[in-house]
């Protein structure tokens, strides 16, 4: 895999993107593409919501409309971000349109596979799928793209420059990853908010109280992310040196191997990575 981080300074190979849907993900990327440079007017926002794109226009002053039609003339990249079930209705609504301009078309719409989005076009088309996790809400996201074969690599420059800007992104060759890629990050905050709850819980079962438990465990996720990142050693290695013989890390290391944690968190991926596919076959059916 390819791993891209956010630039520091603008990225002028996104030239003009319009969104279909100003959600939470579409603002979030939108806010990352101004901050690293992209002019506000190169941005068009379609939405039925008129609420959400006045906010939108006052935050960012992108150009918006309640026309999906409208912006997608007026951009060289289209970025899908609505619900899944709704996708087969929008696209096959813009299908004549996107037929007639040729944009490069970005799926953030989780499930929906690149063979479903061009039977619904009816043609053929560059299409990346992509899939942010929610940390990219808050500009730390991980992203995984996969590129058809009719993405040029200068659109994939221009996909992951748009990506790029709510965090990491990560490109793999087989569109079955992304499954994968779904069950590893797309649902793993969860699974560390889980973590979190957990020894949140236990320290106030042995003796803290709920905010100090609260905070000791937060700062330490955080801490152990930076340490990792910033570390050139995989996390086994860092963990062993955490890790000292006959201490309380390792007795606390001890208990969660001898409860089958290990196992527990690789079924738990086989189980998400099902479901995503198991949601890919649905989705994809008219």
């Amino acid at each position: 895999m390819e791993v891209g981080r956010s630039p520091v300074t603008g990225d002028m190979s996104v030239k003009s993107i319009a969104f279909i849907g100003g959600g939470n993900m579409a603002t979030s990327l939108i806010g990352g593409l101004i901050a690293n440079g992209s002019a506000p007017d190169t941005i068009w926002v379609a939405d039925p919501d008129r609420a959400k794109l006045e906010a939108l226009q006052t935050r960012f002053e992108v150009r918006t409309s309640a026309d999906n039609l409208v912006v997608i003339r007026r951009a060289e990249t289209l970025l899908f971000a609505v619900k899944p079930q709704v996708m087969g209705e929008v696209v096959r609504g813009v299908a004549e349109v996107v037929r007639e301009c040729e944009p490069l078309l970005i799926s953030i719409v989780a499930g929906v596979r690149e063979s479903a989005i061009l039977h619904w076009l009816g043609c053929e088309a560059a299409v990346v799928r992509a899939m942010p996790n929610t940390p990219a809400l808050v500009g730390s996201g991980a992203t995984a793209l996969y590129a058809n074969r009719f993405v040029s690599a200068e659109r994939r420059s221009a996909a992951e420059s748009v990506l790029r800007a709510a965090g990491i992104t990560l490109w793999v060759e087989d569109e079955g990853q992304l499954d994968v890629v779904t069950a590893v990050s797309g649902s793993g905050p969860a699974y560390y908010f889980q973590l979190m709850e957990l020894m949140e819980e236990a320290g106030c079962r042995v003796g803290l109280d709920r905010g100090t438990a609260r905070m000791l465990v937060l700062q330490t996720a955080l801490g152990a992310a930076r340490m990792a990142l910033e570390s050139s050693d995989p996390p086994a290695t860092l963990r062993a040196r955490v890790t000292s013989p006959g201490g309380t890390t390792e007795r606390a290391i001890k208990v969660l191997d001898d409860g089958g944690l290990r196992q527990l968190y690789i079924a738990a991926i086989e189980a998400a990575r099902d479901r995503a596919a198991e949601l890919g076959e649905i989705l994809g059916k008219d």
